[in-house]
């Protein structure tokens, strides 16, 4: 895996626009990275299926997943001064969203750049200021003097997508990444090249990748892939929060620059205990840095790939990121390096035998 390649095909494929249901962008970022990987499909939700290699009968198939969809939102309705009503596709905290900057795609498919409405100090009251935001009471303004103009000239219209607008960098001194879209843009980065360090190897399983939609709207995109592929092992990739920054020390679980985070539980899974120990201990035994974490919230895609069928193990390795579902996250290369690592050392230990163990 060389460097500098994966942080440019990270940085183009955090940059890309993709709210949920208009995932077409990051999509064909990863057509285009993972082109000689494999058979590629989609299907109407925008799902994207990458099958690398023919499959051998009488191996089990691992079932490999990301999503492509990032926070976003979506144009509801058009003021007269030509701002902007919207609402929110997926986990937003209010706070987070007012005087940011933002991407709006016009009917032709140009993005046109705006920020969320702030009402500035001078025309707020003693009391207004103490007041918690709501996304109800912000709007997008794109710099229109009115509707007609915003119609005629910028082309917006109602259901419009909108996404942050926030470019990628990394800093090397630091081995620091930040960036929008983390969650989940490391995880298939991630996923890609797990895949292509794989290519070529003779492994003990039959190997899909599916990179869902729609995920932040509650893993919509997975609940079909799941169904196509059916398989009978399932490792799931992420960009998960990382909690370094936000509870005491003693609570820390999920720390940048500490490795890729297995979780036993969240909201919606409680992980396969064996499939899990066995990550854990081969991580142990390559030495590869790794965290385990008990969540009380949040899900991912395996809370439905992990109920297909007659059920499915499924572990998940987190990147970990700092201030998901804003504008900006915090991630480490190394981390993502290690995610990567870790997939690849259990993938080469699963068979047959191991899976029906678990």
């Amino acid at each position: 895996m060389d460097k500098n390649t994966t942080l440019a095909f990270i940085g183009e494929l955090s940059e890309a626009p993709g709210a949920p249901g208009f995932e077409d962008e990051a999509v064909g970022c990863l057509r285009r990275r993972g082109a000689g990987l494999g058979d590629w499909e989609e299907d109407s939700m925008r799902n994207l299926y990458l099958r690398p290699g023919k499959h051998k009968d009488g191996l089990p198939h691992l079932m490999l997943d990301a999503h492509t969809d990032e926070v976003g939102f979506m144009v509801r309705a058009i003021r007269p001064n030509g701002t902007l009503d919207f609402i929110p596709l997926g986990g937003w905290v209010a706070s987070n969203v007012g005087a940011h900057r933002v991407l709006v795609r016009n009917d032709l498919g140009k993005w046109i750049p705006g920020v969320v409405s702030s009402r500035p100090p001078h025309f707020l009251s003693e009391a207004e200021k103490k007041q918690a935001p709501e996304l109800s009471n912000m709007v997008i303004d794109v710099g229109a003097s009115g509707a007609k103009e915003l119609a005629e000239t910028y082309r917006i219209s109602i259901a419009a997508p909108v996404v942050p607008d926030a470019r990628f960098e990394y800093r090397p001194e630091n081995d620091i990444m930040i960036g929008k879209a983390f969650d989940n843009r490391l995880g298939c980065a991630a996923l890609l090249e797990t895949v292509r360090a794989l290519a070529g190897s003779e492994l003990g399983v039959n190997l899909s990748a599916a990179f869902a939609a729609q995920e932040e709207l509650g893993v919509r995109g997975a609940t079909v892939t799941a169904q196509v592929l059916r398989p009978d092992a399932a490792v799931v990739f992420e960009g998960t929060p990382a909690d370094d920054t936000v509870v005491e020390a003693y609570a820390v679980q999920t720390a940048v620059k500490k490795g890729p985070m297995l979780r036993y539980v969240d909201s919606k899974m409680v992980t396969n205990p064996r499939f899990q120990r066995f990550a854990l201990d081969l991580a142990a035994k390559a030495g590869i840095p790794v965290q385990a974490a008990v969540r009380t919230g949040g899900s991912t895609n395996g809370g439905v790939i992990h109920l297909t069928g007659r059920a499915v193990p499924t572990i998940v390795i987190g990147v970990p990121v700092r201030y998901i579902h804003t504008h900006y996250g915090i991630a480490s290369y190394g981390d993502f390096e290690n995610a990567v690592k870790l997939a690849c050392e259990v993938i080469r230990k699963l068979d047959k035998t191991v899976i029906a163990g678990f």
